[in-house]
């Protein structure tokens, strides 16, 4: 798949632009601060329905303006496919192919996208809610029941974060509410957790021959779901309902006093090894960025297997900090098979046969020219 035409209206520092691309790499240039990586966020959220940069779609929004609007006119195996999101200050409304989507979750998996950005580094030595994020924004691209559930559970979380408070602040006495939240969370968090565990096994299996190759056969990588509970990918559905029962009667007091809900999948975590060893803690920054550089490819072929489409790829400032010979690899992976988006001040000193082919654009302050 990718996107051939591009308009906004009222984003960030774009009044109004519209603009076509190629089926191929995609070069933004510009200065800094000058709206590069606001294309690239436009595109991600035209997918995701939300952005990567932060959690608050008002400031997606052009000052002094009521609302943004990012249009897209996607090319798939199957045709055109025309997507339309408006943000405003009442909410977001999502169109696909004309028709307004009652949710975002029917919505989101229509474009997929993959993002590497500077940030996408810090994936590996990161906190665990940078982790939790990556695989809840990836596996809701290919499933929309696990962008539900995952909705579901963070309602069910809220409501019994709440009713934990006013049983420590002795507004309530009467735990038969909390017995009947904790069943609900429960039966959600099961299937988000089993989920999960299939994702990273997925991402595992493409990850590891990936990375393999980067290190020059050096390394062999690892990626582990760390759940908070004692529970584990070869489980029944009925026993892990039984460890995850136990294990909330077991910290129910402890859970009052604090007033907060202590397990479940928003406290677990992912693990990546290389050579026997945690990165996070022991990998050198060379490891860790060739674990997650190994894992955005991965992404994109685990997106293929799923949805028999390449995703686009969205390359944010990314290339000047990676070194010649990762540069060469991820270039050399996404040749004339992926859509790409490469955002740099310059690409002096990147000579490479993708970028030299490639389309070029010119961001300067709110306005895009197409080079070449």
């Amino acid at each position: 798949m990718f996107i051939e035409q591009l308009e906004l209206k009222n984003y960030r520092n774009y009044e109004s632009i519209e603009v076509d691309f190629e089926n191929k790499v995609n070069v933004i240039l510009g200065e800094n601060a000058q709206g590069k990586t606001n294309i690239m966020e436009s595109i991600y959220v035209l997918a995701m329905a939300k952005s990567h940069r932060t959690s608050n779609d008002k400031d997606l929004i052009r000052w002094d303006e009521e609302y943004a609007k990012i249009k897209g006119r996607i090319q798939k195996y199957n045709g055109p496919l025309p997507l339309e999101l408006v943000l405003s200050k009442k909410g977001k409304k999502a169109k696909c192919n004309h028709l307004e989507q009652q949710k975002l979750s029917q919505y989101v998996g229509n474009m997929n996208v993959v993002m590497f950005a500077p940030e996408d580094l810090h994936l590996v030595k990161g906190s665990p809610q940078v982790r939790r994020r990556f695989v809840d924004m990836e596996i809701g691209q290919v499933s929309p029941v696990y962008l539900h559930d995952i909705s579901l559970y963070q309602k069910i979380l809220q409501q019994r974060n709440h009713y934990l408070k006013l049983l420590q602040t002795r507004k309530q006495t009467d735990q038969t509410m909390l017995e009947v939240l904790t069943e609900q969370f429960i039966e959600v968090a099961v299937k988000i957790v089993k989920k999960r565990f299939e994702f990273v096994q997925l991402l595992e299996s493409w990850a590891k021959p990936i990375h393999s190759g980067i290190s020059r056969n050096l390394e062999t990588l690892e990626i582990l779901y760390k759940p908070s509970l004692d529970v584990s990918d070869d489980q029944e559905w009925s026993k892990m309902v039984e460890v995850y029962e136990r294990k909330f009667e077991g910290i129910r007091e402890r859970e009052i006093d604090r007033g907060v809900t202590l397990a479940g999948p928003h406290r677990d975590d992912l693990q990546f090894i290389v050579n026997g060893r945690d990165v996070q803690t022991f990998g050198s920054q060379g490891q860790q960025r060739t674990t997650a550089l190994s894992v955005k490819l991965a992404e994109i072929e685990l997106i293929h297997s799923e949805i028999k489409e390449y995703p686009i790829l969205l390359l944010d400032d990314v290339l000047s900090e990676l070194d010649d010979y990762r540069q060469s690899h991820l270039l050399n992976t996404i040749q004339g098979k992926v859509q790409t988006f490469v955002t740099t001040t310059n690409v002096d000193g990147i000579d490479h046969q993708t970028l030299n082919e490639a389309a070029q654009f010119e961001v300067e302050a709110g306005t895009m020219k197409r080079l070449k």
